[in-house]
């Protein structure tokens, strides 16, 4: 009896150990599906956030200025100078991916020219324009180091400042922002390079709207049309 006992014992035991074995591999193997599926679960979420939200870690938003340089199309006119200013503003982008987005900016943007008429009357015109301009640009990432920036702008005018020297004006205006198309329309190309948070580009913004809306200024300015070669620098507020 004790023989057979020690053996049924032995049986019993054996049995024990390999079910206890069984439900800890079990339980230990459960456990490790669990914390998987809920890190899974985390990224795929947080992913979706980002994506509902609109916070793309590609897409770049800030700030950014810059260099204008400005001309006008005047009508007989024998030296037409640039104009130099400023741009400064804010852009964002939406629907960005990691080849594509669209950036649409919130800019005030200095334009204008100053002409000098010669033949039997001489005098030299200086138009300063400011305008805010709205850009919305497709861009093409080239990498992350580099974009391709293509799309329309419009804008509006928020004063204009008309001074006249020579023989013509005595000092004194005779157009001002009334005599003026209040909107302007065009496009808009350049090419931005990427370093890190920051961004230097140039761009070229070609206006499709004669300015003049009347015939004093007509008389002055023809058929002119915004001319706005731009550099500037962004800083971008999305890192990650």
């Amino acid at each position: 009896m004790n023989t057979k006992f020690k053996s049924k014992a032995l049986f019993l035991a054996t049995v024990l150990t390999v079910m206890a074995s069984s439900a800890l591999i079990a339980q230990t193997s459960s456990s490790t599906t669990s914390t998987t599926t809920t890190t899974t679960d985390a990224i795929t979420t947080k992913r979706s956030q980002r994506t509902d939200n609109g916070t793309n870690p590609t897409a770049r938003v800030g700030i950014k200025g810059g260099l204008n340089v400005s001309n006008l199309y005047v009508k007989d006119v024998n030296d037409n100078n640039a104009r130099y200013g400023f741009n400064a503003g804010f852009y964002g982008q939406i629907l960005s991916s990691e080849a594509f987005a669209i950036q649409p900016e919130l800019l005030w943007s200095t334009k204008g020219s100053e002409a000098t008429y010669g033949g039997i009357v001489n005098s030299k015109v200086r138009f300063n324009l400011n305008y805010i301009d709205l850009p919305v640009l497709a861009v093409f990432k080239l990498g992350p180091s580099a974009e391709i920036h293509l799309g329309p702008y419009v804008s509006y005018l928020v004063n204009a400042n008309i001074k006249y020297s020579g023989n013509v004006g005595n000092g004194t205006d005779e157009i001002n922002k009334n005599n003026l198309k209040s909107y302007d329309w065009g496009w808009s190309g350049g090419l931005a390079l990427n370093f890190g948070a920051v961004q230097i580009g140039a761009r070229y913004n070609y206006g499709m709207v004669q300015i003049a809306d009347s015939n004093s200024a007509r008389a002055i300015l023809g058929n002119s049309k915004n001319s706005l070669a731009q550099l500037y620098l962004a800083l971008n507020f999305n890192q990650d």
